[in-house]
């Protein structure tokens, strides 16, 4: 009995050692107002985004998404809606925006928006199968930390996470650059 469980968790191993990582990559990248999907099975999908505007921050860097929520509504402006918000980091989210006409250029107060159809799609995607998103400004782009993405990728979706109760408190508030 022994060595049929000890040969059951061997092969468990080894079958779980050739499963493919699941994780999409998102990267957006700021100066040209674009973001690249690479799925899995290395399908790539790039569409215009509009990050922050003057006097607003995206937060450069790279994340897991911590809420999915299929339609919220910023309290912080005016119960804005936000469908197939995907947030990833204190209060900053991709979603898809009414405003299509302002993507690829700078127009948001620091989210990451889309078209309504790509946000759907990504947000289902991301369900799917989780996500590291990496966001590059002009000083970041192309200094990915290998190890730390590794790390991200290895960190599970979190479903049971939920934001509601401590949006109130959070402040995304413009920031001056730093030059």
């Amino acid at each position: 009995m022994r060595q049929v469980f000890a040969s059951c968790v061997f092969l468990c191993g080894v079958l779980m050692a050739q499963a493919p990582a699941r994780a999409l990559t998102i990267d957006i990248d700021i100066p040209s107002q674009r973001m690249k999907v690479t799925t899995a099975s290395g399908e790539i999908l790039t569409w215009p985004v509009s990050t922050a505007r003057k006097g607003f921050v995206t937060p450069p860097g790279s994340y897991t998404p911590y809420s999915l929520q299929k339609m919220h509504y910023s309290r912080k402006y005016d119960m804005a809606p936000m469908p197939h918000s995907i947030f990833f980091h204190a209060g900053y989210a991709i979603h898809g925006t009414g405003s299509v006409a302002q993507l690829g250029r700078p127009a948001s107060h620091g989210c990451i928006r889309l078209a309504p159809a790509n946000a759907a799609k990504l947000f289902a995607m991301v369900k799917l199968d989780g996500a590291l998103i990496t966001i590059h400004d002009t000083a970041t782009r192309g200094k990915t930390n290998d190890a730390f993405a590794r790390s991200l990728a290895a960190t599970p979706l979190r479903t049971d996470a939920s934001i509601e109760a401590s949006l109130d408190a959070w402040s995304l508030r413009p920031q001056r650059p730093l030059d």
